[in-house]
């Protein structure tokens, strides 16, 4: 099923990022030309901010907190795009490898390699939920629902930790703690429990 699917997938997730990148440096280069808005382009100009402002005036208002230009603001919606389209292949890929590993394991009869696979599909998974959650914490605040919604299911597993580890100055290391051990977990789960047949 990941043969089939995942690169159709991948084609499409990697088209949309292209089309938001391109769309954005197209912003970009508006913002510092400012073109005649009563010409062709300054029009075009003035209905491709109108559409793509959702997206590029949540960083706008982070640039303008940090006292920096926000005509730069679609360069980092570009890269935030980026970083959330490498996310969305990355839960894709951890998805289709579980579930081909699942499949596999139904077809020719081995609980050890069921059990595996559900153990590494999971741990693979919520390590890329800790990751996107310590993104959206930089660029968001806590009343964002789907920040609730992660620190709700992460919790459980870094507030141990949290209380174990004290921060470096500000930065708060757990979330790394948890990810290099989840990451060790994986590794071990592979080795033991899906070694190569």
């Amino acid at each position: 099923m990941e043969i089939q699917v995942y690169p159709v997938i991948q084609g499409f997730i990697v088209f949309c990022v292209m089309i938001v990148v391109l769309l954005m440096m197209l912003r970009l280069i508006f913002n510092y030309t400012d073109p005649n808005p009563f010409g062709r382009i300054g029009r075009f100009s003035y209905k491709l901010k109108k559409h793509t402002d959702r997206f590029v005036y949540p960083v706008a208002r982070l640039l303008s907190r940090m006292k920096l230009d926000t005509r730069l603001a679609p360069l980092l919606a570009i890269l935030g795009f980026i970083v959330a389209g490498y996310f969305v292949l990355q839960l894709f890929a951890n998805l289709f490898f579980t579930v081909d590993g699942v499949v596999s394991s139904l077809i020719n009869p081995s609980i050890t390699r069921l059990v595996g696979y559900l153990l590494y599909g999971f741990l693979g998974i919520y390590s890329l939920l800790i990751v996107i959650r310590i993104v959206l914490s930089w660029i968001s605040s806590t009343g964002n629902k789907l920040t609730r919604f992660l620190m709700k299911l992460t919790d459980p597993i870094l507030e141990p930790f949290r209380r174990i580890i004290p921060p470096l100055g500000m930065f708060d290391i757990s979330p790394i703690v948890v990810l290099i051990l989840l990451r060790f977990l994986q590794a071990a789960v592979q080795g033991v429990l899906l070694p190569p047949i």
